[in-house]
């Protein structure tokens, strides 16, 4: 499970953003089941985001499915980088810049 922050001006619409973005991104319908979307896709066998304490974070648990071709898995991670990004308003270099500063 890992929890990312939101920049300033994506919270506002947080939920519908992160459920428009799976559809977006990932081209699936979400199931809902108690504020939580799970989706399935590629190499992801799950894909389960809620929101954070207030809103503030948006929390990903995800289950891998190792029985693909390594093109299924790049393309699955390439959408979930984008989704990440479209949903916290975050590139991956600043996620990574952020955890880093987080662990000092």
């Amino acid at each position: 499970m890992q929890e990312y922050s939101i920049k300033r001006g994506y919270g506002k619409n947080l939920e519908a953003n992160m459920v428009q973005g799976l559809r977006d991104c990932f081209g699936v319908e979400p199931e809902e089941s108690d504020g939580r979307y799970t989706i399935s896709f590629g190499a992801l066998q799950r894909l389960e985001v809620w929101t954070g304490e207030k809103g503030k974070t948006l929390v990903v648990d995800t289950e891998s499915n190792a029985d693909v071709n390594d093109g299924v898995i790049m393309d699955t991670n390439r959408r979930f980088r984008e989704y990440l990004y479209v949903v916290t308003g975050y590139t991956a270099k600043e996620r990574a810049k952020k955890v880093k500063k987080s662990v000092e």
